[in-house]
C-alpha cells in the first residue's frame, strides 16, 4: 500500500509531539535523538502560521516521513527554505522523500514560486537532494550561527 501524503493543519499537533519524541528514527543514526516537544498552543499556532509548511506521510496511519519548510519574503520576492524532511530508517529507500518533495514542489507551483533552496549536511543528502532535480547554488555558502545570550 502507498503511503499518503498530507500537510498539517492545526488539529495535527498531536502529530509534532509524536514526531519530536521519535526523532531519532527520522534523521541518521549517528545523530538521533529526541528533540522538545512543543506545548499544544505553541503546535497549533505553528501549524496555523501562513509562512509555514509541514506535511507529513504516513503507512496503514503511522508517520512514516515528513517535511518542514518556510516561506522566505525577500524585497524583491519571495521563496521556499526546505528545512527539514525525514524518513523512518526502515523506510528509506522507498520513494517517500521524493513523494513529500513532490508535495512541495506542487505546492510551490500553485503558489506562485519557483525556487527553493536547503542546506544539505551530509553527503546522503547531498546525493538525494541532486537526484531530484536541485543543484549547487553558485559559490561557496558558510553556515553560521550565533545564540543571543538571555
Amino acid at each position: 500500500m502507498p503511503c499518503t501524503v498530507r500537510r498539517l493543519g492545526p488539529d495535527d499537533w498531536g502529530i509534532l509531539s509524536t514526531t519530536a519524541r521519535e526523532d531519532a528514527d527520522f534523521d541518521l543514526e549517528e545523530r538521533g535523538r529526541p528533540v522538545a516537544e512543543l506545548s499544544p498552543e505553541a503546535a497549533r499556532a505553528y501549524l496555523t502560521h501562513p509562512d509555514v509548511l509541514h506535511w507529513v506521510a504516513e503507512l496503514d496511519g503511522r508517520v512514516v516521513g515528513f517535511l518542514t519548510c518556510n516561506v522566505v519574503h525577500k524585497r524583491n520576492g519571495h521563496e521556499l527554505l526546505l528545512y527539514e524532511i525525514g524518513v523512518r530508517a526502515a523506510q528509506r529507500k522507498r520513494g517517500i522523500g521524493r513523494r513529500l518533495l513532490d508535495e512541495m514542489f506542487a505546492w510551490m507551483s500553485g503558489h506562485g514560486l519557483d525556487e527553493v533552496w536547503v542546506l544539505a549536511d551530509n553527503p546522503g543528502a547531498v546525493e538525494f537532494y541532486l537526484s531530484c532535480g536541485f543543484h549547487p547554488g553558485e559559490g561557496q555558502a558558510t553556515y553560521l550561527t550565533r545564540e543571543l545570550a538571555r
